[in-house]
């Protein structure tokens, strides 16, 4: 037998190969133009899902990782540490069951798959749409976002078929998925069109009903066979929170914290609709939110969103996250040409993160722009970890962020929404988590830790897409060249925090719901829509609308299936980071060197308690019930909820 050390570097070797197909494979499956590339991606991930099954099972392997495990003689405590975690992803695959118990798990672990896949395919396939007629029911500004059709009337005599060009009427289909789904709800004063258009993008793929109830009950007996009570159980025991029922405690105090708050912002909506209505006003639907916030901000800041856009043309944006690593990390990004066959669009860019004394860091691509068939959000893709070969060798990190923003041509200027920018912060935000990583093992690299960790670096760098000392460094015309400037930002932020409580509400609905489908089961089980409408009711002042399934296209059931709460975890986590090390000077090497040194480095190789102590002092996490929450003072100052 090998040593310790050398059994645990050897698995994590065997890791690394594995996941670089798995990532590289999932990558290839969301982004690529042409159908077979994707097929073949598809194959790869079936058979490497084959492969790990056999890993994963391998008594021989799971025994030299348990002697590892309690071998003193491993020599740092990030070893230990892996061959811990080792130990448990072993276990998590049932390997310790009794063989009948472990075949039924791998079956259902096949069946979760296979699920999980159908229901992003159901999306692609049945985008769901509206035709709407006339094309003036359609604010000009979004018909390019929106496909023209037109229909023949009939004569009026006797209803006879006439073909004359003053027969025809022009008009357009709405899409329904979500960026074209938004600027509908966000432009378009016909109540009747947004009505249509919500209702039929929050019900379909219809067939997602099946899945997401065969999903839920799989993964309960797979919770069930693993010795735990549910599906939450089982997934946030491993995490910071450790059991569903911190979970909950803490999702009902951000609840009833924001609740009066929510409630005004409510109640001004409804009057602001009111006023612009006058007697034909019935009620506030949520079909309306979109647009009467949208208007509200607009009106009471004066911003047109359109201006605000002309000052984050694209390529500025690139320039700003070249601007963050450079002031924060003292580093630099350059573009590296790729060979023919390296990248899989035109569209993707290559970048290197150099350090002048350490050298290369790592690589990132950038997919920034949509097409039909790519993922349709935006996402960092991992392709391959950082770890630690040798003394003298690091396998650098390589991560792919995806976008998805529109523009009519290949020559023609795309600037972002402010929202936009924020959304690609955010991701670079995973990015530099993986590209400063120098973990020894890259079974810690990067984003690879804890769920309700993993979202701490994204959302602190959204911070940095509002403030105003970081705007100005990039943020510019795209046609003059002039700084964005400091009084339209005020604008922003002030219309930002205008219903800042009603966003946060939504957010701790959603965990709400995902930790609910996911908890213990009734022994007769509830209609997941039943679900969404009483929480709705119970923790927001919003109508559920019947006959709609929100839950149909929430691919974060799929991907963070009981772990939707991390979110909150992040966001709070991170408004104290922002306030108590960040906000004075958001810039500074000093800043950066403690984000880099005291997190960012360390992956998921120390515990993430221990990181965020030494980063920002005692009182960011609270101890509760055997677990741990974040500290929610910094968001209810955020909020003005201080003193309410």
């Amino acid at each position: 037998m090998p040593s310790s050390a050398e059994i645990i570097r050897a698995m994590d070797e065997i890791s690394d190969t594995v996941c670089s197909v798995v990532d590289s494979a999932e990558l290839c499956r969301q982004t690529h133009p042409d159908r077979e590339f994707i097929e073949e991606a598809n194959k790869a991930s079936m058979r490497i899902n084959e492969y790990l099954h056999y890993l994963n099972t391998n008594h021989t392997l799971y025994a030299a990782v348990k002697r590892a495990e309690q071998d003193g003689h491993l020599l740092t405590k990030e070893a230990h540490r892996t061959a811990r975690y080792l130990r448990i992803d072993f276990e998590k695959g049932g390997i310790h069951l009794p063989s009948e118990k472990l075949d039924r798990l791998n079956q259902i672990n096949m069946d979760i798959f296979h699920l999980s896949r159908k229901f992003g395919e159901n999306i692609s396939i049945d985008e769901g749409h509206v035709d709407i007629f006339p094309e003036t029911r359609i604010p000009k500004r979004i018909r390019h976002l929106l496909t023209p059709i037109h229909r023949f009337k009939s004569g009026s005599s006797g209803g006879s078929f006439m073909s004359g060009n003053n027969m025809k009427e022009k008009g357009f289909r709405i899409t329904t998925e979500t960026s074209t789904l938004t600027s509908v709800m966000h432009w378009t004063s016909d109540d009747e069109v947004r009505k249509m258009a919500y209702i039929k993008g929050n019900s379909t793929p219809r067939a997602n009903i099946e899945v997401v109830d065969k999903l839920i009950a799989a993964r309960h007996e797979l919770a069930e066979i693993m010795g735990c009570r549910s599906y939450a159980e089982f997934m946030v025991k491993p995490n910071l929170a450790s059991s569903p029922e911190v979970v909950m405690s803490f999702l009902r105090e951000m609840s009833e914290m924001i609740r009066p708050k929510a409630d005004e912002e409510l109640e001004t909506i409804r009057n602001f609709k009111r006023e612009k209505c006058g007697t034909k006003c019935v009620d506030l639907e949520p079909w309306d939110e979109t647009y009467y916030t949208g208007m509200m901000k607009s009106s009471i800041q004066n911003l047109d969103p359109f201006i605000v856009a002309s000052y984050f043309p694209l390529s500025q944006c690139i320039e700003g996250l070249k601007v963050l690593v450079r002031e924060l990390f003292g580093a630099t990004f350059h573009n590296v040409p790729m060979p023919p066959g390296e990248t899989w669009h035109a569209d993707v860019l290559k970048m290197c993160l150099h350090h002048p004394e350490e050298g290369d860091l790592g690589y990132l691509y950038l997919d920034l722009y949509s097409r039909k068939g790519k993922y349709p959000s935006c996402a960092n893709f991992a392709i391959k970890g950082g770890r630690r070969i040798s003394e003298a060798e690091y396998q650098l990190p390589v991560v792919a962020l995806v976008c998805n923003f529109c523009r009519l041509n290949s020559s023609s200027t795309v600037n972002l929404n402010h929202w936009e920018v924020e959304n690609l912060f955010h991701e670079f935000g995973h990015a530099l988590h993986a590209l400063l990583s120098r973990t020894d093992y890259q079974h810690f690299s990067g984003t690879r830790v804890v769920l309700d960790f993993a979202e701490v670096p994204s959302n602190l760098f959204e911070y940095y897409a509002q403030d105003y000392r970081v705007l100005k460094t990039f943020a510019k015309h795209y046609s003059t060249g002039e700084i964005i400037p400091e009084k339209l930002v005020k604008s922003m932020q002030a219309a930002k925090d205008m219903f800042a409580a009603t966003e946060l509400q939504r957010q701790v609905f959603y965990a709400l719901v995902d930790q609910t489908i996911f908890g213990e089961q009734p022994s007769t089980p509830r209609e997941t829509s039943s679900i969404v409408a009483d929480l709705r009711t119970q923790c927001t002042g919003w109508k559920h609308v019947e006959g709609t399934h929100w839950q149909l296209r929430f691919n974060h059931l799929i991907n963070y299936g009981a772990g939707y709460y991390s979110y909150l975890y992040a966001r709070c986590f991170a408004a104290t980071i922002w306030e108590k090390l960040c906000k004075e000077d958001p810039l500074s090497i000093t800043t950066g060197n403690a984000l880099r040194t005291k997190v960012l480095q360390h992956g998921g190789a120390k515990e993430p308690a221990e990181m965020l102590n030494d980063l920002v002092g005692e009182g960011v996490v609270r101890y509760c019930n055997g677990g741990i929450v974040p500290d929610m003072t910094s968001v209810a100052d955020e909020l003005h909820l201080i003193g309410r």
